[in-house]
Order: structure tokens, then C-alpha cells, then sequence
């Protein structure tokens, strides 16, 4: 007799925000190769729908502007309408903001900055929570980062926001633990994605002058926090909720 795997999401469904590229699009697809029916949002609406088709399983594309009430609302609702037993939540939107300090950075680029990376997540939550509590329960995931722990110079926003998913993570899991739903961060380090990319120039330069910020001398991969989103997600980590999962490298240990 064999028994099912904790990391499975066989028949369950999923929505992963801030599919398009990078530690989303990864998440969305080990989900479904984990088993789950995966609805990917993406700003970019074809971004979205071509990871989908990716991931198969099942999984369909929407577009979503998290900066957005109206849109959220209509994403979201689209989404719930094609998986009635919602029982994973990623949240994963980001912004670019310029690096400059408190005294450069345009108001207009930390309004940006907050409205998609924290109100995003407050409204995504606001229409998946009731979902995910009438499905008997799941899990929620905010994509933080090493950074809601550790100051960086001229990342004033990012910082700050990041380290906002972690005090609202935790309150929803207070608020939310009668209804079966578990709420974490997952806190990546530095990883080789499209956003590096555009921060150094290209992945090959934020190696060079980012991977020696970790304990293990190389920036993270995607697949590495894909993994540990799964986790989260499935019931192998049924005893885990207001936490936060830091998956770094080392760099916040020393």
C-alpha cells in the first residue's frame, strides 16, 4: 500500500500572482506539476496565459494590475469562478523602483512601490481569504525577501515594504487560523532572475557582485524557491503558519 506524498497538490486549486517571469512563473509551474489546477495573474495578461500553457494541469492565464482595486476584483473573481476549491494563494507582484535614497526617490515611485508590493497583496488576500475559508482551509504566501530583515542603501521602498508582508502575514495567520488557513512569508535571497538582471545589467554581473553576499558564494534559483513555496503549500507544512520561511543563502546570518 502506498501512501500519498505531504508535497502533493493533487486536486486543489492554486493562484499564483506575478507569474510573468522569474520565482513566480517557477512557482506556478511546480505547482502544477505537484498536481494542482493553477490560475496565473500577471499584469502582462499573454505573459500569464503563455505560463499557463507551460504549466498545463489545467492552468489558465489572467491579467491583473494589482495597483488596481477594480482589477483585482475582477481577476480574482474570474479566477474563484474556475476553481471552486481554492486551497493554495501565492502572492508574488513586485515593482522596480529606482535605487535612491528617501531624499531622491520620487514620491510617485514609492506610491508605486507600496501600492503593489503590500496593497496588492491586502487586496489579493481580501478576495482569496472568503475562498480559501470556504474550501475548508489552505495556504497563503507572501513573497518577501531577505531584505524585510536587513537594510540595503538606496532601497528604501523595497525594504520597506518587504518587511511590511511579514507583520501582515502574521496578522492574517492570527486572524485566520479558525478558518484552517495557514499564512507565511517566503523570504528569498538574492536570485538569478530577470529582475537582477535589470538591476546589474545582466545575471552574469549581479553574480559577480551579489553572489559573495551569501554564505554560499552564488545567488539562489528560482526552482530552489519554487520548491519551498510547495512546501508551504502542501500539508507538509500543516503545522507551520506566521512564519517566515528564509531561503537566503546565508546572506542574513553573518
Amino acid at each position: 500500500m502506498t501512501t500519498a506524498s505531504p508535497h502533493r497538490l493533487d486536486g486543489r486549486g492554486a493562484i499564483v500572482v506575478g507569474v510573468g517571469a522569474g520565482i513566480g512563473r517557477t512557482i506556478a509551474i511546480e505547482f502544477a506539476r505537484a498536481g494542482a489546477t493553477v490560475a496565473c495573474l500577471d499584469l502582462d495578461g499573454n505573459a500569464a496565459s503563455k505560463v499557463a500553457a507551460e504549466a498545463g494541469q489545467g492552468a489558465f492565464g489572467l491579467a491583473c494590475n494589482v495597483s488596481d482595486r477594480a482589477s483585482v476584483e475582477a481577476a480574482m473573481s474570474a479566477a474563484l469562478a474556475r476553481l471552486p476549491d481554492l486551497r493554495a494563494l501565492v502572492y508574488g507582484a513586485a515593482t522596480r523602483e529606482p535605487t535612491a535614497t528617501v531624499v531622491d526617490l520620487a514620491p510617485d515611485d514609492w506610491d508605486r512601490a507600496v501600492a503593489v508590493n503590500l496593497t496588492g497583496a491586502f487586496l489579493v488576500a481580501r478576495q482569496g481569504v472568503p475562498a480559501m475559508a470556504k474550501s475548508g482551509g489552505g495556504s497563503l504566501i507572501l513573497i518577501a525577501s531577505q531584505l524585510a530583515r536587513v537594510g540595503s542603501p538606496a532601497r528604501p521602498a523595497y525594504c520597506a515594504t518587504k518587511g511590511a508582508l511579514l507583520q501582515l502575514a502574521r496578522v492574517m495567520a492570527a486572524d485566520h487560523a479558525k478558518d484552517g488557513i495557514r499564512v507565511n512569508t517566503l523570504s528569498p535571497g538574492g536570485v538569478a532572475t530577470e529582475r537582477l538582471e535589470h538591476r546589474f545589467g545582466s545575471v552574469a554581473q549581479a553574480e559577480r557582485e551579489l553572489g559573495p553576499k551569501h554564505l554560499l558564494n552564488r545567488l539562489g534559483r528560482a526552482e530552489e524557491i519554487a520548491a519551498a513555496a510547495l512546501y508551504l503549500a502542501s500539508d507538509a507544512a500543516a503545522f507551520m503558519t506566521g512564519s517566515d520561511l528564509l531561503i537566503d543563502g546565508g546572506y542574513t546570518a553573518v
